[in-house]
């Protein structure tokens, strides 16, 4: 006899359905095996899919809840819609409203509050590692743009709060919005260095109350909203004063694939480096639904 699983599905980093990034959540995938678990996430083809072993109530509550992350074709050590869906998710199934996840990474606490009207949540990052700096012109190639459409102010760098974002800056919106990089090529470009990812950003904007506007490829396409980008990008704005600290930034993401996403985050400044990173959103449930294994 075949086995239900129950999940759960969401758009993150939105209060609007079918907008935001796309998340499966499986609250109790007791007795998966790790080859199950990305068949599911292939299966459910989207950018990630998670997975919950409830122990305990007191483990549970006081450990966090062990959660893994599978993209279609890979394991990740952390994403950040997952990790603030799935809190959303265990919150309301068990009445929370403060969680911690046990993640590759290590433990990540998400709390949740109302806000604007609905339920906001925000995640607790590791502390950023700040990693090195690339050559604009290398970058600018491999995104197929102009050098001159880089902004020259600011540096080019690696700063991961779990996954390695190269941060990079563009002057104008125009470009950003324009830009269809090869990601075979992007990737190549990405082995040589310590980043995993490149997360594009530029102060124009489309909507007045956001900070910044960002897209990030990956093998999968265009990502909606980037969660585990969004901190380091707001860690290294601190850095270069670009916002100031603990400063609630709104960085808008998603428009051009048709997904807007709204993703807020923070960051403070202790000893000239950025610390306790917050990035929060909004989360909707829009499907319930069980898979036949």
């Amino acid at each position: 006899m075949s086995q239900k699983l129950p999940f759960v599905w969401l758009d993150v980093f939105t209060k609007t359905p079918r907008e935001g990034n796309q998340l499966a959540v499986f609250p109790d995938a007791r007795g998966l095996a790790e080859e199950e678990m990305q068949s599911i996430a292939r299966e459910m083809h989207l950018s990630e899919t998670t997975f919950v072993f409830p122990e305990n109530d007191r483990t549970d509550r006081e450990l966090g809840y062990k959660t893994r992350i599978f993209a279609v074709s890979e394991e990740m050590p952390f994403a950040g819609h997952p990790t603030l869906g799935t809190a959303s998710v265990l919150c309301s199934l068990n009445g929370l409203t403060e969680i911690a996840l046990r993640l590759k990474v290590g433990t990540i606490r998400v709390g949740f509050s109302v806000k604007e009207g609905h339920s906001f949540g925000e995640m607790v990052q590791n502390d950023p590692l700040v990693g090195e700096t690339h050559d604009p012109k290398a970058v600018a190639r491999v995104l197929r743009v102009s050098e001159d459409e880089l902004d020259p102010r600011h540096p080019i760098q690696t700063v991961s709060t779990g996954v390695p974002f190269a941060i990079v800056l563009f002057k104008s919106l125009k470009t950003l919005s324009r830009i269809h990089p090869d990601w075979p090529t992007v990737e190549e470009y990405l082995r040589g260095t310590d980043a995993k990812f490149l997360y594009m950003i530029t102060p124009e904007t489309v909507e007045p109350m956001a900070s910044m506007h960002a897209r990030m490829f990956f093998s999968g396409g265009e990502d909606p909203a980037t969660g585990s980008a969004a901190g380091p990008a707001v860690a290294w704005m601190v850095s270069h004063e670009l916002a100031q600290p603990d400063q609630s930034v709104m960085i808008e993401q998603g428009l051009e694939v048709h997904r807007t996403s709204h993703l807020y985050g923070r960051a403070g400044l202790r000893d000239g480096k950025p610390v306790n990173v917050r990035v929060g959103g909004h989360c909707v449930q829009v499907i319930r639904g069980e898979l036949d294994l």
